[in-house]
């Protein structure tokens, strides 16, 4: 049994172990909706030999509904059953059985569910290829992720909220599957503050190919075969934004280090021109390039904040880091002291809530404050 990635489209993506397999086997095996077309056969097709014997596994459901009593999940588990019974006759026959997959055999791809049925009883070998992933990256011409960025794979069934939350806590990522999913992945691109460097693309080094920004893509008019692609930010350039476009986020750490992180947080990290805080605090904050730290004692709250809304008049993202919640004994409470005065009131600004010290210790001792508590400072042990 083979599983052969043939790559994102274009057949010269193929790899030459890919065409090796397919001239060595003696069925040829690929999946189809039921109008009958595979695409994973038209990307193979100039190596097909006339003495194959062919094997199109239609899937009984695609985007329709069904009456199956297990309802969708249920049609295409006895699908791949039925399937992979079907190949299992020609391997107990001592036949060679490659099975066509676009992209990557184990990369969200419908050969996995034959591997899994079948692996365990014949030898098999797994090919891999090309992903749609790496493709639309080389047909945007922009690396994808560079030295220490995060990048997030997600596929567009995910619940909008989910993807929001994803969304602004990576560096970079793609969103896959897209089709019907384009409204709610788009509103997610729009929540998650992201949609201004997010690029679209479709059919990626196939036919009909198709490169466009996220925001200018009618969602009437999107495939399954399509991408979303948040690039690396790391040298790129950032999007173009008004003089007075400026923002203050103060936001809250946690307790102790990244685990603690919100995705909100996170985010608004990554996006931010400048980051101030006490340097302790700085400290925790992932040091990223083309980012402007500014560090100070911390005894200097007031002081602290003024420089931070001064940035943000002349157009700067700008994060004010604090401990914990940012709103519980720490910097939210200054910052919007300050901007309470009339140069600043016309400047956005946004606090972030983070977990606080006594809701980790709480955690950690029990639940102790599981009803009614009072909270104590105890800052006057390092500042009058």
């Amino acid at each position: 049994l083979y599983g052969v990635g043939l790559g994102p489209g274009d057949p010269s993506l193929m790899t030459l172990r890919a065409v090796e397999v397919i001239g060595e086997a003696d069925v040829i095996a690929y999946h189809s909706a039921r109008h009958g077309r595979s695409i994973a056969r038209s990307i193979a097709a100039k190596h097909l030999r006339a003495d194959h014997i062919e094997e199109a596994l239609v899937y009984p459901v695609t985007t329709e509904t069904t009456d199956h009593p297990g309802g969708y999940r249920g049609a295409m588990e006895d699908f791949y059953t039925e399937a992979a019974a079907r190949l299992a006759v020609h391997l107990d026959a001592g036949r060679t059985v490659a099975v066509l997959a676009e992209g990557d055999p184990l990369f969200y791809g419908s050969y996995m569910h034959m591997h899994k049925r079948l692996a365990d009883r014949y030898p098999t070998e797994v090919i891999p290829g090309v992903t749609s992933v790496s493709a639309a990256a080389a047909r945007l011409g922009t690396p994808l992720a560079e030295g220490e960025e995060v990048l997030t794979i997600l596929p567009g069934t995910l619940p909008e909220e989910e993807l929001t939350a994803r969304l602004a806590a990576t560096d970079a990522a793609v969103v896959m599957k897209l089709g019907r999913t384009f409204p709610a992945v788009r509103r997610a691109f729009e929540t998650s503050g992201r949609l201004p460097e997010a690029h679209y693309v479709e059919r990626a080094t196939m036919a009909g190919e198709r490169i466009d920004d996220l925001a200018a893509v009618d969602a009437g008019s999107v495939p399954y075969f399509a991408v979303a692609v948040l690039p690396s930010r790391i040298d790129a350039p950032r999007p173009e934004r008004a003089p007075d476009s400026g923002e203050v986020a103060v936001v809250g750490t946690g307790p102790a280090g990244p685990l603690w992180l919100t995705p909100e947080t996170r985010g608004v990290l990554a996006a931010a021109d400048d980051v101030v805080g006490y340097t302790t605090y700085l400290e925790r904050v992932p040091v990223r390039p083309g980012q402007v730290r500014h560090g100070s004692d911390n005894k200097v709250e007031s002081e602290r904040a003024e420089f931070a809304l001064d940035l943000a008049r002349r157009g700067r993202r700008v994060a004010v880091v604090s401990g914990g919640d940012p709103g519980v004994f720490a910097m939210a409470t200054a910052v919007l002291e300050v901007a309470s005065q009339k140069q600043y009131a016309d400047l956005p600004v946004r606090v972030l809530p983070g977990v606080t010290a006594a809701n980790a210790a709480a955690a950690r001792a029990g639940a102790p404050l599981g009803h009614d508590y009072a909270t104590i400072s105890l800052s006057d042990r390092l500042k009058p």
